[in-house]
């Protein structure tokens, strides 16, 4: 089996994925993961050997909720190419529906957005982002509907073409 820190460092990169999507700043995702990783370390005994991913995950969104009610974080839009590494490639070839992709995901509420990366970047479980954020499985559904809405909103309300019959 493999150490506790070895299977941590697997994790990381899905981990700094998802505190970038939260921050939308690099340098600030990494201080979050950096902060989180300290404090899962520390808290090590607390870890019941169940889903790893889930308590990390479940550390750094409490984290990050701390962070932000001590103002360490502010919860601003930054570029958009700071965080873009972190929306998944489906509009492979085109940059220009990429660039949309991710500039509507970045418009989404920090609720929906933190719902949507879980269950769509990071395929956890509508039970486990439940879990995860201490929130009704409903109100989870909820989230990833609203944030769907939108993204499909924003992204199809411009491809309207008006056909004029002389």
């Amino acid at each position: 089996m493999k150490d506790f820190g070895d299977r941590i460092v697997a994790l990381l990169p899905g981990l700094r994925r998802f505190a970038r999507s939260l921050c939308r700043n690099s340098v600030e995702a990494d201080d979050l993961v950096q902060d989180s990783m300290m404090r899962a370390l520390a808290a090590r005994a607390s870890w019941r050997g169940d889903n790893l991913r889930a308590w990390l995950t479940t550390i750094m969104v409490n984290q990050y909720r701390n962070d932000l009610r001590r103002g360490r974080t502010a919860p601003v839009t930054l570029p958009i190419d700071d965080w873009q590494a972190n929306v998944p490639d489906t509009a492979r070839g085109d940059p220009v529906e990429q660039l949309g992709l991710r500039a509507a995901i970045g418009r989404l509420t920090a609720d929906q957005r933190v719902v949507l990366m879980l269950v769509v970047v990071e395929g956890f479980s509508y039970e486990e982002v439940a879990a995860l954020l201490s929130i009704p499985v409903g109100t989870v559904m909820s989230r990833l509907s609203r944030a769907r809405r939108s993204l499909d909103t924003m992204l199809n309300g411009d491809n309207v073409v008006e056909l004029r019959r002389s």
